[in-house]
């Protein structure tokens, strides 16, 4: 075809795009149904043209209309790609965590549902084998959200659902096309049919495959992308290359499923890059993506569109009877899974509640779209399926497409309005009069400075604001009707636009580079997940929702784990450090909502829904600061570094802000204005990395300050911080429980315990231990217990190193001393029992208790522990007397003082 044509029908293609946008807006249609019709009337059109004996004018235009180069293979290659891997690079991955066993449920196990549903009603109709039959039902099993996604936006429909919607169709089309390959090649001459299981590994392998496939080329981008940082395009570019070198590898190298592989690259890039690229080139490279798909989509249905009628040629009754099969079978699939398995997930709180006129709309917004024409026009490509089963294919998927376009496309906007899910609820419907009311009053008093200062003329104002005063007026007698909306509901609504209004500090904060990168992503996602479950909860749910978000998650449990048992500390060191800085930055964020419920709320919701919200941040902003105060005292050091790089950040972007101000207003030129810019990139790149948290240096740091280890030089201190084993606790958690054997002293490095021996209590705090009596009183069960008041950072150690330090260190023995006359003890038979214990610790190995030896500050119960083997010691050491607490390395620790028989009289009394 000749290349002036191509570009002009290419051309005529992109203004038919263009003007068909708000033409669908008019006509109050879902984009891509207008795009479909629009494409078959181009396809009859043309068809028309060449046959018609009128005139031969058009024959040029229409025949390259027709042979236009387009095959299955330029859809799944060429428009595929960019559709999934855009849609993968705007899903907000975090919540959809959240969600993903209902999407997972509506992607893979309804494909596979809808597949045998289809092919089990065809098969003894069609007249075709059951691998054709199967194959028609993985090609229309694949749909197409964007039209229900949409109508979803425009009617203000939950955000959780709309993602459900999305996530289904991103994964549901690798399914379907996964099943699609794989029925196809079985069709091959030859091939033997496997049996259940070796197509359900078959299947399972080819997506987990191409997931590892996907994840591996977007890694190789990312670490492309990282010296680009100075320059938008070559990012953009190498964007731009990955989803068609994915998909190529995936597909010709590893014989793995493209389509999962571009979907998880697309994953990969929008999880790493954000925090590897400026705001302004994530913002920019995501607006190209979103052209790119724009224009991929529009021109695939255009295309598939156009080739209707040469797939309908020659269609017979027989054939729409086979039509509505697939209909019937493919909607009874659907149903099974809205109304039979997602009800049951809910049960299960697996999946959150869909009310049955939204499970109604996505059941008949189920439209199938340009991957079900690609795929059928693929199978009638082939030269190795039979002419007859061809016709099948192409005959029912554009039969049941078109089905699904013109007639649930174009009915869907009906059917909600029908439903009444398009109505505002009576509460936000009220709100919304009052918002409107609170609005118009702003902007009069704003003209009315406005007219005075430019001292506009008299009978102007008088005139316009006679107007505009009748359309006061009329809002606020709407806004007099809501009065009846009780405080309660006035809070949720006003906690939800605290919500929204934190969820845009923190993009203002990331746009102004003082919230870091690697931080936004889980914010924004928090931030989303505190506005659905407030809506739907309210000021309970949002209490629970705010604390869960400066909670440690679920993968700190596998930190701690790691540094538990396999003395790995770099993952729980990460997690910490970031918890510390989301506590940092919400604090921040909190402080300013304060200044807005004044600014904003009052006026909407009067003084006491203003005092409520002022009372729950206020509360907010107490745990806040009570985690902060905790950590501060668990890690000494690392708050002051995250404070000091926030400071700088700011400071940094402020120099910025003054500079490009100069550099508008002509002060600096453009070669200065560069010369600074890239100096401020190079400055804020060093910044971007979070300090360490060296867990290891705060033990040896928290040794240090200890008073009772001073007598040690800093090496032995070192090395008793070997030994040591720190625990962190939460208030109100309980550490020793009665009737637990005695192991091991507690040294208290930060916060406060109170102990409780017979009803009697005591507070003690940073400097001092506990288990000290109770183990020098030979190992006896305890009758007390003791529980963290604070939040705690202690330090365990073993008999038999306690017993060493206690004769080798005069202030821990005079320590143990003084608390054990303060308990009603003789000094001197302490002193005996410690240098007799030490004797006998010595000679043999101390029996295991329980203990709890976790680095982390979340809650355990004790749990019994092996001794540990002693570590070599040092080159040039020797057994002298000196190094005494040096051997204090190996073992670990016990649990608290149990009182003596003098104490438990004394407590008696």
């Amino acid at each position: 075809m000749d290349l002036v044509l191509i570009l002009g029908v290419l051309a005529a293609f992109f203004v038919v795009i263009g003007f068909g946008q708000p033409l669908a807006d008019r006509l109050r249609l879902p984009f891509t149904v207008l795009l479909a019709m629009l494409g078959i009337l181009i396809g009859f059109g043309a068809g028309w043209a060449l046959r018609t004996e009128v005139t031969d004018t058009l024959d040029p235009v229409a025949r390259s209309i027709l042979d236009f180069p387009v095959s299955s293979q330029v859809f799944l290659y060429v428009f595929l790609p960019t559709l999934l891997f855009q849609v993968a690079l705007m899903l907000n991955l975090r919540r959809m965590l959240d969600d993903w066993v209902p999407i997972l449920v509506m992607a893979v196990v309804a494909v596979v549902v809808a597949t045998f549903f289809i092919g089990g009603a065809l098969w003894p109709l069609a007249g075709q084998p059951l691998l054709v039959c199967l194959l028609v039902g993985a090609i229309v099993a694949t749909t197409d959200p964007s039209a229900v996604v949409g109508i979803f936006r425009d009617i203000g429909a939950p955000r959780r659902l709309s993602r459900l919607v999305e996530g289904e169709s991103l994964l549901n089309d690798a399914a379907a096309i996964a099943l699609f390959v794989l029925f196809a090649g079985l069709l091959l001459p030859g091939a033997q049919e496997p049996g259940v299981t070796v197509l359900l590994g078959t299947f399972a392998t080819q997506l987990g495959l191409g997931a590892v496939a996907g994840f591996v080329v977007a890694r190789i981008a990312v670490a492309a992308m990282d010296p680009l940082g100075g320059h938008r395009m070559a990012q953009a570019s190498i964007s731009i290359a990955l989803p068609y070198v994915t998909f190529i590898v995936a597909e010709q190298v590893l014989q793995v499923s493209g389509v999962v592989a571009v979907v998880a690259a697309g994953m990969t890039l929008a999880l790493n890059a954000p925090a590897r690229m400026p705001p302004q080139h994530w913002g920019f490279l995501r607006d190209i993506w979103e052209a790119l798909a724009h224009w991929a989509g529009a021109l695939i249905f255009l295309f598939a569109a156009i080739l209707v009628p040469r797939l309908l040629d020659g269609v017979t009754w027989e054939d729409v009877g086979l039509v509505a099969v697939v209909v019937a079978a493919a909607l009874a699939a659907r149903a099974v899974i809205l109304y039979g398995l997602l009800p049951l997930l809910g049960l299960m709180r697996l999946s959150p509640p869909i009310s049955g006129g939204y499970r109604f709309v996505i059941l008949w917004g189920g439209l199938r779209g340009a991957v079900t024409l690609a795929l059928a026009l693929a199978v009638t490509e082939s030269r190795t399926v039979p002419p007859d089963a061809q016709r099948l294919v192409a005959v029912l998927a554009t039969g049941f497409t078109l089905f699904t376009l013109l007639v649930q496309g174009t009915t869907l906007r009906w059917v909600i309005r029908w439903l009444g899910i398009d109505r505002l609820p009576r509460i936000e419907a009220a709100l919304q009069h009052q918002v409107v009311a609170v609005a118009l009053q702003t902007v009069r008093e704003e003209v009315a400075e406005t007219a005075r200062r430019h001292d506009l003329p008299r009978e102007i104002v008088r005139s316009e604001a006679k107007s505009f005063a009748e359309r006061l007026d009329r809002a606020v007698s709407e806004a007099e009707k809501a009065q009846e909306i009780l405080d309660r509901d006035r809070l949720t609504l006003g906690l939800v636009t605290l919500a929204g209004r934190e969820r845009e500090l923190i993009l203002e904060g990331f746009r102004d580079r003082i919230i870091s990168a690697w931080l936004v992503e889980r914010m924004l996602s928090d931030a989303a997940r505190l506005i659905e479950r407030t809506r739907a909860g309210g000021r309970g749910a949002y209490r629970s929702t705010a604390r869960a978000n400066i909670a440690y998650g679920r993968s700190f449990a596998m930190a701690r784990w790691l540094h538990r048992w396999l003395r790995i500390s770099r993952p729980m060191a990460a997690l910490v450090g970031a918890r510390f800085e989301v506590l940092l930055t919400t604090r921040m964020i909190l402080r300013d909502l304060g200044d807005f419920v004044d600014t904003k709320i009052l006026r909407i919701h009067g003084r006491r829904v203003t005092d409520l919200l002022h009372e729950v941040l206020s509360r907010r902003a107490d745990e806040v600061d009570r985690e902060i105060s905790g950590l501060r005292l668990q890690y000494p050091g690392f708050a002051e570094q995250l404070e000091r790089a926030f400071l700088r950040r700011l400071a940094l972007r402020l120099e910025e802000r003054e500079i490009e101000i100069s550099h508008d207003d002509g002060l600096i030129g453009a070669d200065l204005f560069n010369s600074l810019m890239r100096d401020m990139r190079q400055r804020r790149a060093a910044m971007q990395t979070r300090p360490t948290l060296d867990l290891s240096l705060q033990k040896r740091e928290m040794v240090a300050r200890f008073p009772l280890f001073a007598g040690l030089s800093p090496r032995q201190q070192r090395r008793l911080a070997r030994s040591l084993v720190t625990i962190y606790a939460e208030p109100g958690e309980v550490l020793l429980q009665r009737g637990e054997p005695v192991r091991a002293v507690f040294f208290i490095a930060s916060g406060a315990v109170e102990r409780d021996i017979a009803g009697h209590t005591r507070q003690i705090g940073s400097g001092e231990m506990f288990g000290e009596i109770a183990l020098l009183a030979g190992h006896r069960n305890r009758r007390g217990r003791v529980r963290a008041i604070t939040h705690c950072t202690l330090l365990r150690l073993d008999e038999a190193r306690f017993l060493k330090l206690c004769q080798r260190l005069p202030e821990l023995r005079a320590a143990v001393i003084a608390s054990a006359s303060a308990q009603g003890q003789d000094a001197g038979s302490v002193i005996a029992r410690i240098e007799g214990q030490a004797e006998a610790a010595t000679g043999a190995a101390p029996a295991t208790g329980p203990t709890r030896h976790d680095d982390a500050p979340e809650a355990e119960s004790p749990t019994a522990t092996a001794r540990e083997p002693e570590p070599p010691r040092e080159t040039g050491d020797e057994p002298t007397a000196d190094t005494a607490a040096d051997h204090a390395a190996a073992q670990p620790p016990a649990t608290e003082d149990e009182p003596t028989e003098p104490e438990r009289q004394a407590a008696s009394r």
